[in-house]
């Protein structure tokens, strides 16, 4: 009951200069808000980076061009030698792909949207499922067939609640007869197969995107390849490595004129990536909480001087140095547990704003770990640079104290 009473002293002298309180109390809004927030975007992008990589599936190596599409020399040759199961039996799925953006209209409704091509393996490789409809087929990239498949928000964009199959939309010019609308399959903002459009290779390659030619074939952006669970992914990743090596016609010594990705690693990479971000940004954001503390510090340490002649006679009336000390630390702890739980508020408005931006490309994961650590910190450093001001009170001698004016 002592200490109930103690803090709602405090509550009481910290509404008797409300403002001061106010201010006293913004260097730990802020830095807990910059904090949390900061811990936020670290946790968001980490996030968003895992569910692309797991939305393509983590057995996957995916090959691309060491200097850019524009550079490529990846071909559908490559790709038709990689997806040879007599010379790799372990590959489930090899599937090359060329994509790019490009603006789909509908009854007058454009939409900008990332449109690949792909073959019918890609469903093999990847984790897409079809809601309604069907996928890509050899038959239609043999007869370079203008269908296509969209991903489920974009089949919501071009087409509300009308029906999607059989329809058509402009895709770069050309009408394409909608064949599939594939699940929500989730992502991030970087990608997602939901605001993506697949058409046959063929097609993307010649009609849409002119893909040049390499060695008498069509370039490719990328190979996606599925290895089987029970063949490790790095003996895989050095088999593609030496066999697409040895069709470019490198040397020993050579580099590679292409990247493999391996997405079990890149989870990991991930991982680590969030974990830097969080000390780096976490860091910065304790910066900001470190200046609040000062600040409730010199803020106390006028409280002890204005309140000299109540602490002298409240000494004078048996106040023992440890009820002066715990006084002066509730309010202490007071002040920055409400800064500190108004600095949490804060944090979860500046995230949904942001998050609600469609500009800005994570969603803001501020999680309840962060925040106890937060109103933990809050609070040591109540004890921590409040412990001073307390201690000066405590020595003040009381006839001292009573003459004071």
């Amino acid at each position: 009951m002592r200490i109930m009473r103690y803090l709602g002293v405090a509550l009481s002298n910290i509404g008797v200069n409300k403002l001061r309180s106010l201010l006293t109390m913004l260097g730990i809004i802020i830095g807990v808000a910059a904090v949390l927030t900061t811990l936020g975007i670290a946790n968001g992008a980490a996030n968003s980076i895992t569910a692309d990589i797991q939305q393509q599936g983590t057995n996957l190596l995916e090959v691309s061009d060491a200097r850019g599409v524009g550079g490529s020399r990846l071909t559908t040759a490559d790709a038709r030698i990689l997806g040879d199961r007599t010379e790799f039996p372990h590959f489930v799925g090899v599937a090359p792909a060329y994509s790019g953006n490009t603006t789909l209209v509908r009854n007058g409704v454009d939409v900008e949207a990332r449109v690949q091509g792909v073959t019918g393996a890609y469903l093999t490789v990847s984790t897409i499922e079809v809601a309604s409809g069907r996928f890509l087929n050899a038959a239609d990239e043999t007869h370079g067939a203008r269908v296509a498949v969209l991903g489920s928000d974009l089949a919501s964009d071009l087409f509300g609640a009308a029906e999607p199959l059989g329809q058509e939309v402009r895709i770069g010019g050309d009408l394409f007869t909608v064949v599939g609308v594939l699940k929500t399959s989730g992502g991030s903002r970087f990608f997602s197969n939901d605001t993506t459009a697949y058409v046959p290779l063929t097609i993307a390659q010649t009609r849409l995107f002119a893909a040049p030619f390499y060695r008498g074939e069509r370039l490719v952006s990328s190979i996606s390849i599925k290895v089987d669970d029970a063949y490790p992914l790095e003996q895989a990743e050095q088999d593609v490595e030496a066999a697409l090596r040895l069709l470019h016609g490198l040397k020993l010594g050579d580099d590679n004129d292409f990247s493999i990705f391996n997405q079990a690693s890149l989870l990991d990479l991930a991982a680590g990536v969030s974990t830097t971000l969080s000390v780096l940004l976490g860091g910065i954001g304790a910066i900001s909480l470190l200046v609040g503390g000062i600040g409730i510090m010199n803020i106390m340490l006028v409280t002890v001087t204005e309140r000299t002649n109540e602490i002298g006679l409240r000494r004078a009336l048996g106040a023992h140095d440890r009820d002066i000390l715990v006084q002066f630390l509730a309010e202490a702890l007071v002040l920055c547990l409400l800064g500190g739980v108004i600095g949490v508020g804060l944090s979860f408005g500046i995230g949904a704003l942001l998050s609600a931006i469609p500009a800005f490309p994570i969603t803001i994961a501020i999680d309840a770990t962060a925040v106890i650590l937060a109103l933990l910190v809050s609070s040591a450093a109540a004890i921590l640079f409040g412990l001073y001001p307390a201690l000066r009170a405590t020595r003040l001698d009381p006839v001292e104290a009573l003459r004071y004016e």
